[in-house]
């Protein structure tokens, strides 16, 4: 590797990015980017045009607040991103870029992950945003990302849970084709919809955000019939009172799994017959979702009646799809990043 070449992977998540450098540094953001709405406010962020990350949502009051990538062209079918998200897309791409610490002039060459079924506009939104600070850009299916970087690229069917979508992807030992990918949309993000759904039928008196429900779900998430009691605090006209909502959690967060086990199936079924059964038996789980507890188990059960299934789930989801994407950058020929040279803005 040439000193003044750097690899990069990125996992550009609705929730949370993740990158992964050559240089050893990894890091991940909240998938917020928010924009000063006056002067006043540009003063409490200490002169600074744009935040980031947990700050930015935190002082959302104070900013035009954007996550960016929910309900972009990268994420949704039939999306059409306006000047002010490419805007926040780009800003998100150019930060955690900047967080990997590459020395001023140096050559960037850059993995993103995408959905396994992006629209061509969402990566071109991808290829526009990233071009400004990456040299050579490619972009690579997210749940492929994840399975290359462990190494599960063979007979493998992966799949990784964002905030926005959920991505298949069945894996032969070659590059995925369209045909061996799936997506569907139901994922954190509908999942936090869901509960907000269930809670304001069951409790209408409770007043809530749907901040405050994204964090009950990712502090009790699970679909174990035997999981923890799930008790939160919301307001009731004011005032903190105390709700149970385990039976809630449960429901939402299950409305994944539906789904899920049909997209395998269907990959499965279109799948050479010789080798259904060992794909079928090597599911990798990956994404922010695959902390859901009990989930690889409530798979496997699904999937009982057309004939069981083995899942795995992977160790460390928050970095799974960087890694795999760098993994891939730095296993890719030197003429690949010529041929996907950029200019940088």
């Amino acid at each position: 590797m040439a000193d003044n070449i750097f690899y990069i992977g990125i996992d550009l998540g609705t929730s949370r990015t993740s990158i992964s450098c050559s240089n050893g540094v990894r890091e991940t953001v909240w998938s917020y980017v928010g924009y000063p709405k006056d002067h006043v406010a540009k003063k409490k962020f200490g002169g600074r045009d744009i935040i980031y990350g947990k700050e930015a949502l935190e002082g959302r009051l104070a900013l035009d607040l954007f996550r960016p990538m929910a309900g972009s062209a990268v994420k949704q079918k039939g999306a059409v991103d306006d000047p002010r998200r490419k805007q926040a897309i780009k800003d998100l791409i150019q930060h955690v870029v900047a967080l990997a610490k590459i020395p001023t002039g140096a050559t960037i060459y850059g993995m993103i992950g995408s959905p396994a079924e992006a629209s061509v506009e969402g990566k071109a939104t991808i290829l526009e945003a990233a071009s400004s600070c990456i040299d050579s850009v490619i972009i690579c299916s997210e749940p492929y990302a994840v399975a290359y970087g462990l190494d599960f690229i063979d007979n493998t069917l992966v799949i990784d849970i964002g905030a926005g979508t959920t991505d298949l992807c069945r894996l032969h030992g070659t590059m995925p084709k369209p045909e061996d990918q799936r997506t569907h949309e139901v994922a954190g993000d509908a999942i936090d919809q869901t509960l907000a759904g269930l809670i304001k039928e069951k409790h209408p008196e409770a007043q809530f955000s749907i901040n405050m429900v994204r964090s009950f779900k990712e502090k009790y998430s699970s679909v174990s019939k035997n999981m923890d009691r799930a008790t939160v605090e919301m307001p009731v006209a004011g005032k903190p009172q105390k709700f149970e909502i385990t039976e809630l959690i449960y429901k939402a967060c299950y409305t994944l799994v539906p789904p899920t086990v049909a997209a395998l199936q269907d990959l499965i079924a279109s799948y050479d017959p010789e080798y259904q059964a060992q794909m079928r038996n090597n599911i990798l789980l990956g994404g922010g979702g695959s902390v859901i507890k009990g989930l690889g188990l409530a798979i496997e059960d699904a999937l009982e009646e057309y004939g069981g299934g083995k899942v795995t789930t992977v160790e460390e989801p928050q970095y799974a799809g960087a890694n795999g994407a760098l993994k891939f950058a730095l296993d890719m020929p030197p003429e690949f990043w010529h041929e996907f040279k950029s200019a940088k803005a």
